[in-house]
């Protein structure tokens, strides 16, 4: 069994339309894909008619931010419309869009010739990421490519242009989605020292209801991944694993890095025993 469980659509920083993930993983021999935009659930309608041979896990990447670090929550089958979630899920999208222009203004400052309306051409109907701006760059030539722009001297975490965004607390971020019936992985906790989430922390979350860690990442090496799989051992945490694909910025990657089937089996049930909880809470 192959899943997948962290892919992206130009629904938010990918370059693929929903259908085109579906149809690419279906090629690269998956089983199960889960499509985990940012902040949104937008591209899930168009994925599931195409899903084809391809088993859809809906999911997204929910924007978190712990003791000053950006953090990353990876959540599945959870009701997007339950009222709290759906409302903060707004407020982020919203400041998604005011923290774009800040960046285009700073960059301006710096003499990149781009605009927040080639940024949002660029975007179109997704939800606007510092992907779209890095894009931008690369079509302006102040960069030779969008992963240049991913550094101190652009847009990465603490560069110069880099301008902060609302995010959820993690722990609050793992509420929410339990209370709307599903479940939550911490992405990518060793991916890189602006993403980095130490032992203790992912303690503490296991303790607020985390139900597991993303250890096989691409950008996660063997000696990380080690170490995160005694930890979610020794918490009872499923240890899953995706691509992180975003097409033609991450080289068409999908099905790189899959998900364990007993991982995989194991955070389903654990899926399935959230909705029994939150269904309990309504039907007698």
């Amino acid at each position: 069994m192959r899943p997948d469980l962290h892919v992206h659509s130009s629904a938010s920083d990918g370059t693929d339309p929903p259908a085109e993930v579906m149809r690419r993983a279906a090629l690269a021999g998956l089983d199960v894909v889960a499509l985990t935009d940012h902040d949104t659930v937008a591209g899930l309608p168009e994925a599931r008619a195409a899903a084809g041979p391809v088993a859809l896990l809906p999911g997204m990447e929910l924007s978190c931010r712990l003791e000053g670090r950006s953090v990353h929550m990876l959540a599945y089958l959870f009701d997007p419309d339950q009222p709290e979630l759906a409302a903060e899920l707004a407020r982020i999208r919203d400041d998604r869009v005011l923290r774009a222009r800040a960046m285009v203004d700073k960059l301006a400052d710096l003499g990149v010739d781009i605009s927040w309306e080639q940024v949002a051409a660029i975007a179109g109907r997704a939800v606007v990421g510092r992907p779209h701006i890095a894009r931008a760059m690369a079509a302006s030539g102040a960069i030779a490519s969008p992963r240049e722009a991913f550094t101190r001297d652009w847009i990465a975490d603490g560069g110069r242009a880099y301008v902060d965004r609302y995010a959820l607390d993690p722990a609050r971020a793992i509420g929410l989605v339990r209370e709307a019936g599903g479940v939550a992985v911490l992405a990518h906790p060793r991916a890189g020292r602006d993403t980095w989430v130490t032992d203790q922390q992912i303690t503490r979350l296991a303790a607020a209801g985390l139900a597991g860690v993303e250890v096989f990442h691409p950008d996660q090496s063997d000696a990380e991944r080690a170490r995160l799989l005694a930890l979610a051992s020794d918490l009872s945490l499923a240890a899953t694993g995706g691509s992180d694909d975003h097409g033609s910025l991450t080289d068409y990657r999908l099905g790189s890095e899959t998900t364990p089937a007993n991982a995989y089996h194991a955070l389903i049930a654990r899926a399935a025993s959230s909705l029994c909880r939150r269904t309990s809470l309504v039907v007698p």
